[in-house]
């Protein structure tokens, strides 16, 4: 059994009312793991300062890697029992244009999710929650074939390969090194201590630690108090796998709900814009196959 494969029966088992949802991100996950998407990794630019890896990438997928995998996943989606979800099976009959649906999820572009969602009459949320998901067997690939590329002085406060926020932060081990981890690519980087990866404050009178009541001690809330941004950090032994990255952050929905109550939140999109191009590679066109 895989370390996803264990982390995904353990939620089960605690929260069996994720079930619809765990089972959207089983799909993913074992997509991820396969090495197809490897091929798909662009060359990669010149390292640059304060710039992740990905990005101005210009990628070209075949229709029969990216089609497959999103019509799948909008199935199981379909299948999950909620009404909202339940709408996406408009968008299995539709000719919504795939790749550039792909590009706008990997670029964090949300507006032109929600535009997509209101053309075809399906639920935004649900529509944007699952797209969300489709660029992520790449990202691990990228992850994969880069995460020795990432310069150790990188302590921007989004991930060195996808430009995205992270999911949360490690305190690994006796040492209490802090690793910041991306939950789109599975990445990590180190973290500054006493900085806010939003809005750069060091003052520490600012920056405060939240201990929920339920969490227990191995799991705080560091906050800012003057952009009301916030990340979970974890005190762990070694740092997850890439797989296991997004079961960690709904295992600690917790800490997202305590920080939500006292009034603070995640920033909205991407911490840096990718601007990816994304085209298909044959001369045909359409969603799927």
């Amino acid at each position: 059994m895989t370390a996803f494969d264990t982390g995904l029966q353990d939620l089960k088992r605690q929260h069996p009312e994720w079930e619809p949802w765990l089972a959207v991100v089983q799909a993913v996950l074992r997509e991820t793991a396969d090495p197809k998407w490897d091929a798909a990794v662009p060359l990669r630019a010149k390292t640059q300062s304060r710039v992740p890896l990905l990005a101005e990438a210009k990628l070209e997928l075949e229709k029969s890697l990216v089609c497959p995998f999103s019509e799948q996943l909008m199935r199981v989606a379909c299948r999950s029992g909620t009404p909202q979800m339940a709408t996406l099976e408009t968008a299995l009959d539709t000719k919504l244009d795939i790749f550039a649906l792909f590009r706008a999820a990997l670029n964090h572009d949300r507006d032109r999710m929600k535009e997509d969602a209101v053309a075809q009459g399906v639920d935004p949320e649900a529509f944007q929650a699952v797209a969300v998901l489709m660029p992520m067997p790449l990202l691990h690939a990228c992850n994969r074939r880069w995460a020795r590329s990432i310069a150790e002085s990188w302590t921007e406060g989004y991930c060195p390969l996808c430009g995205a926020w992270p999911a949360f932060a490690e305190v690994r081990g006796i040492e209490r090194s802090r690793h910041l981890r991306c939950g789109r690519c599975g990445g990590e980087w180190r973290a500054r201590g006493l900085y806010c990866l939003y809005c750069g404050m060091t003052d520490h009178k600012e920056l405060v630690s939240l201990v929920p009541e339920k969490s227990g001690s191995n799991s705080v809330i560091d906050a800012c108090m003057r952009c009301r941004g916030y990340v979970k950090t974890l005190t762990v032994l070694q740092g997850s796998p890439p797989d296991r990255v997004v079961l960690d952050d709904l295992a600690s929905v917790e800490l997202d709900v305590a920080a939500v109550e006292q009034g603070y939140k995640h920033p909205q999109g991407a911490g840096y814009l990718l601007n990816v191009t994304v085209a298909e590679n044959s001369a045909s066109r359409g969603f799927f196959a």
